[in-house]
């Protein structure tokens, strides 16, 4: 895994955050991002999946939460996509690459002020791909190819598609990629009827919340701290109220603050809970791709 260049290890907990996928609903990283940054809760690394992945990438390369509020406030989704004649799916996401190229501040992972990964994956043997080296605009295109509506991407000979197709919430890869507290944000897996969907690009979107309900409570498992934007009332597809999902992320994060505090601060063990305290379980292996 390629290192940020002015990383280094802080005496403290290292502190991971993995955002989630879940389309227009990732408006509210933006607002978990902002409460975190605004309580003094240090963020060493991201991981993220599908949007995850673009707010989490814009975050790592420099963007403040205010400038990735803006760019949410006004992104539609032709910026991300043009309608193609392809058997592998309806848009073409080469606007997302190019999109991607025109805001951020940098556009590879080597040059981002923490380090940051990008999920994938591989349509072919069905594996989570990591991205950590090389072009984020890519490897954030590939981790947001929604099955059927987006072609798929080609990487170094491989065909991507949405990380949430392997799981949602990329939690062991911020565990992998060295955090010793993670907080998930979950802005997709609520546990209230989805709202009926209206059209083929919403039941896409919501067979793959589907899919990531089954496993949630696995991938809870390599998260220290859990947040939960109320959204579900908000269509996965509906832009529109992205100021009031970041409000609501904001809100979200604000309730789990002690939390995250006290796994940074927490008391001092005695000598017999040490000697007899339960060694972690074994994390989720996941692929690399270099």
């Amino acid at each position: 895994m390629a290192r940020n260049q002015n990383s280094t290890r802080p005496e403290r907990p290292i502190i991971g955050l993995a955002l989630g996928g879940g389309m227009a609903r990732g408006c509210a990283h933006v607002g978990v991002l902002r409460e975190l940054e605004r309580q003094g809760i240090p963020i060493d690394l991201i991981a993220g999946t599908s949007v995850g992945s673009l707010i989490g990438g814009a975050y790592a390369s420099g963007l403040s939460p205010d400038e990735i509020e803006q760019i949410a406030l006004n992104i539609t989704w032709n910026d991300l996509g043009r309608m193609t004649i392809s058997r592998l799916g309806f848009y073409n996401s080469e606007r997302t690459e190019d999109f991607v190229k025109n805001k951020f501040r940098v556009t590879e992972f080597e040059k981002t002020r923490i380090p940051f990964g990008a999920v994938a994956t591989d349509i072919q043997n069905g594996k989570m791909v990591v991205f950590t080296e090389g072009s984020m605009p890519l490897a954030i295109r590939a981790s947001c190819a929604l099955p059927i509506y987006y072609t798929p991407v080609m990487v170094n000979g491989r065909m991507m598609v949405d990380g949430g197709v392997v799981g949602h919430i990329p939690a062991s890869v911020a565990r992998m990629m060295g955090a010793d507290i993670v907080i998930a944000v979950d802005v997709n897996s609520q546990h209230l009827p989805i709202p009926l969907p209206s059209h083929m690009f919403s039941i896409i979107s919501q067979s793959l919340s589907i899919m990531g309900r089954s496993a949630v409570n696995y991938i809870y498992t390599d998260a220290d701290v859990v947040i939960r934007p109320q959204i579900e009332h908000i269509s996965s597809d509906d832009l529109s109220r992205a100021a009031e999902m970041i409000a609501l992320g904001e809100e979200a994060a604000r309730r789990v603050i002690r939390r995250i505090q006290y796994l940074l601060n927490p008391p001092k063990q005695g000598f017999f809970k040490k000697l007899f305290s339960r060694p972690e379980p074994g994390r989720q292996k996941v692929t690399m791709l270099k």
